[in-house]
């Protein structure tokens, strides 16, 4: 009869429960971003609920001329992409501990967490361009905007 050692509870684990032994404990690093992301994205996006809809004229000023005004500052331009990120990185992180939790087989756990990825870096990508690119003067001859008008009639 071998007597075999049994690992400390906390011990960090493998996908399939084995015990790992050596690198970088991902899951704590992941636990820890989490909660510090959790924490900035609550800060951000009160900070945007309150300047679109406390300040000014409530839900009712929020229109393409609004946007295009908040998108012409590189603050807030910063602001959004940085709430963008967070909340997807955060949201996929989540995702990915509810299928590591959930699919038992190692092939679906793998092909649904490289999807998550995917789809999380799909989206940041995509929302960054967006933020980034954003051109206020298209469509412009079309619009009501005194301010706008002139803006890109001056480009």
């Amino acid at each position: 009869m071998t007597a075999e050692t049994l690992a400390a509870p906390r011990s960090p684990r493998t996908p399939e429960g084995g015990v790992r032994r050596k690198g970088a404990n991902l899951e704590k690093w992941g636990w820890i971003y989490m909660r510090a992301s959790g924490v900035l994205l609550v800060v951000l996006i009160f900070g945007h609920l309150f300047v679109n809809l406390m300040l000014g004229e409530g839900i009712h000023g929020i229109d393409f001329a609004f946007v295009a005004g908040k998108y012409a500052s590189p603050f807030w331009q910063w602001w959004d992409v940085t709430m963008l990120w967070l909340a997807l990185i955060h949201g996929a992180n989540g995702m990915r501990t509810i299928v590591n939790d959930y699919v038992t087989g190692a092939t679906p756990r793998k092909v649904l967490v490289w999807a998550l990825g995917i789809a999380a870096a799909f989206l940041i990508v995509l929302g960054t361009l967006v933020v980034f690119t954003f051109d206020p003067c298209l469509g412009v001859e079309n619009s009501t905007t005194d301010w706008l008008i002139e803006l890109c009639s001056a480009q």
